[in-house]
């Protein structure tokens, strides 16, 4: 989820460009660079780290002066946050810079494939490879938008590609799949942007690129085709938000904002996951199919809502692979002396990787001789540099305190995780795994059928702007997801809530249930054993004792009617994967809430986005 700008207009590209890329740090902050073209040369200046480190540079040093540029702001994804793998990238021959947004799934064969034919490549993105294919095909004799049509057909994967050219100094030429690009339409200007708070100073008059759209833009022009070079006509749409919305694409919240992003976040998760014949392979797995065969014991570490996500992982694991879990909190781990050896994998949650008491806890572990496996949103964070293996979570910055996409995507990795030790061992045939991935793919779209639902959630949540008290329920898998929204709402409204297993209520919480206190129930899906039946036997107990019941349950299942106040429709999916759109509606509830009640959403009291202190 990277910033990218692009220019051309009478206006200095450098300065616009920049001031495009500030309006969108919030998008990725690893590393910032910018590319313009002056009088048929190309110059390119990058820095690691935040924009401001490339902006100091460039006040010492400024660019030439030059009417046409294009910019991005990273968020690390293939490659560590350096100077070299900061975009833009260019072309062997430094005739063509290029920026991305998103993943190419296919960038180890393309790059055999350049390398073979001794092409130099400088850095460990996915994104270089892409610069030098269009490069090539410009110095084939084709232009810069046929460039980019031919190159696009050649990837797989979700990208916005920019690119300028030397030798077309007065265009900018982007392409999008799956991933977000705008165009901004200005007299005698024209600007690209991630989002619209790129331009919104400069223009309100956009146009939406659809799939698999390229977009060719002069001072005076812009035209959209397709991948194949047939001209479409786009979208064209006024914005009227202010700038502070427009960051925000017209939400109130970043934390609203990235709920809606989950569907995107999910997808992004599960792309490149599979090899051309159907295996699955992680990002950076390091550990040999023969050390994983060894382990006899997995043990979870985690805080917080990443501590929810390996609950969840425990079902998912030993179901999956008949191996014994075992999750903890990471504050505790140490300090119980833990029992590890060669024969167990560590398995290390953390959004930031920078989680100070699990990476105390995972150098713990491996003083031990454990193996350690991370699951990390964050590229070259210390969690996954200590550990033996990663999975990243590719679920792009995120801004509110409170985890909402994050917590989504570790899920994902979790499952992921699962799956691949089962094709290791040999626990699920292959066909299984992939009913189960098949499952999984399908996630985005049952996340954005619950989003669709968002306003009945609002209205929910007003009703309860009185409430002092809430108490969630689930069992199974939903057990986890009543402990999550219980945390949502404590982080955000500063109310008491708490989270129980539904089989726990007789043995001490059922006491704290009176006249319509809001309990909110994650009925499981219909048909796993006994779960929905006992799901349903505990929503009976607290009904009687004068509770408000609130049933989040399946599609379909009609069996919930007589005992539910308020009933919120999931989705069907499979048990193990109802965490991932039971989840949302709690999002929404504890977010809209906390609006309510007059709190800062994306900034709750007494918090941090990462703990980096034990």
């Amino acid at each position: 989820m990277c910033g990218i700008v692009g220019y051309v207009g009478p206006r200095s590209a450098q300065d616009t460009v920049i001031d495009g890329l500030r309006r969108l740090e919030y998008r990725g902050y690893d590393s910032a660079g910018v590319a313009v073209v002056a009088d048929g040369v190309l110059s390119v200046e990058k820095r690691a780290g935040k924009l401001a480190n490339l902006e100091k540079v460039l006040g010492e040093t400024p660019m030439p002066v030059a009417e046409v540029g294009i910019g991005h702001t990273r968020w690390a994804t293939h490659g560590p946050p350096n100077d070299v793998n900061a975009h833009p990238h260019t072309g062997g021959a430094r005739r063509v810079a290029l920026v991305h947004n998103g993943i190419i799934e296919n960038f180890l064969e393309l790059r055999a494939r350049v390398e073979a034919d001794d092409h130099e490549l400088l850095s460990e993105t996915d994104t270089e490879i892409v610069a030098h294919l269009v490069e090539l095909q410009v110095q084939s004799g084709v232009d810069l938008t046929t460039a980019m049509q031919r190159v696009c057909q050649q990837l797989d994967g979700a990208f916005t590609l920019v690119a300028v050219d030397a030798a077309e100094p007065g265009r900018v030429v982007a392409a999008r799949r799956n991933s977000p690009l705008v165009v901004g339409l200005g007299e005698g200007e024209n600007f690209l942007g991630s989002d619209v708070a790129a331009f919104i100073e400069f223009t309100r008059e956009a146009l939406e690129l659809g799939q698999d759209q390229v977009v060719s833009m002069t001072r005076d022009e812009v035209v959209v085709t397709d991948f194949r070079g047939r001209v479409v006509e786009p979208r064209r749409f006024h914005v009227d938000w202010d700038l502070s919305a427009a960051e925000k694409d017209g939400h109130d919240w970043f934390m609203r904002k990235e709920i809606f992003e989950q569907p995107r976040a999910v997808a992004d998760s599960l792309i490149g996951r599979r090899t051309a014949a159907g295996q699955l392979q992680l990002d950076e797995m390091r550990l040999a199919d023969e050390e994983l065969r060894d382990v006899d014991k997995i043990i979870i570490i985690a805080c917080g809502t990443s501590f929810y996500a390996g609950m969840v992982a425990k079902y998912a694991i030993e179901h999956w692979t008949r191996t014994p879990v075992e999750v903890e909190l990471a504050s505790e781990f140490r300090y119980r002396d833990p029992i590890i050896d060669a024969t167990t994998l560590i398995v290390a949650i953390s959004q930031s990787g920078e989680t100070a008491d699990t990476l105390q806890a995972i150098r713990h572990a491996r003083a031990q001789r454990a193996k350690v496996l991370a699951i990390c949103n964050t590229n070259g964070s210390s969690i996954p540099r200590e550990s033996d293996a990663v999975i990243y979570t590719h679920a792009g910055p995120e801004i509110g305190v409170a985890s909402t996409k994050g917590f989504l995507t570790q899920l994902v990795a979790c499952y992921l995780l699962a799956l691949y030790i089962a094709q290791v061992k040999g626990t699920r045939f292959g066909d299984e795994i992939d009913e189960i991935m098949e499952h999984l793919e399908a996630m985005p779209g049952h996340i954005e059928t619950v989003l669709e639902r968002a306003e009945e959630v609002y209205a929910l949540a007003a009703d309860h702007a009185g409430t002092r008290s809430v108490l969630f329920l689930g069992r199974h898998a939903g057990y986890p997801v009543a402990l999550e929204g219980a945390l949502k709402l404590k982080e955000l409204a500063y109310l008491h809530a708490e989270g129980f297993a539904a089989g726990e209520l007789k043995h001490g919480p059922i006491a704290l249930v009176e006249d319509n206190l809001p309990v909110l129930c994650v009925v499981p899906p219909q048909g796993r054993d006994h779960l929905h039946g006992k799901m349903l036997s505990g929503i009976q107990e607290v009904r009687a004792r004068g509770a408000r019941t609130i049933c989040l349950a399946e599609d379909g299942d009609s069996s919930i009617e007589p005992y539910a106040d308020v009933l919120i429709r999931l989705p069907k999916v499979p048990v193990l994967l109802q965490p991932l759109v039971a989840i949302v509606p709690l999002q929404l509830f504890a977010c809209e809430l906390a609006t309510v009640l007059g709190h800062d959403v994306d900034q709750p009291r007494n918090l941090a986005k990462s703990v980096t202190v034990e």
